[in-house]
């Protein structure tokens, strides 16, 4: 995998953008038509977010480029995939995620469409009050 990573706070901030957009199909800019292209976010392994990228192309829709920028529009990765199935793993460490936000932009090179996955993290506190019955 090609790594264009500016700074390592970038890598983290992709994680939390997948929890508000991993379950939503991916749609392309223009109508109804659809990119095969999926984002989720897979969980946490040893301090790293992990999201899993899947395409679900043809033979004749079948390259795509995946470019990643962090929040202020810098690219940190950019890398063209060729294959009709495929699927691929992104990395990043959870204690330089911070509040910053990625972009994963995947374009059809046939089709020029794009889809866009914006990746935020959310931090929630929950406080559980029980009563019981003795």
């Amino acid at each position: 995998m090609k790594k264009v990573w500016k700074n390592k706070s970038i890598m983290a901030v992709a994680f939390a953008a997948v929890f508000a957009t991993a379950s939503m199909p991916a749609l392309a800019n223009s109508g109804n038509r659809s990119i095969p292209v999926e984002l989720k976010f897979v969980g946490e392994t040893k301090n790293q977010y992990v999201f899993l990228l899947t395409f679900d192309g043809s033979a004749d829709d079948n390259e795509f480029v995946v470019s990643i920028s962090d929040e202020s529009g810098i690219p940190v990765y950019k890398e063209t995939v060729k294959a009709e199935k495929l699927s691929k793993r992104f990395f990043f460490n959870t204690e330089e995620f911070n509040s910053s936000k990625l972009k994963f932009q995947i374009t059809s090179k046939k089709t020029n469409e794009t889809v866009v996955y914006e990746v935020n993290q959310v931090v929630r506190t929950v406080q559980d009050v029980v009563v019981n019955k003795l």
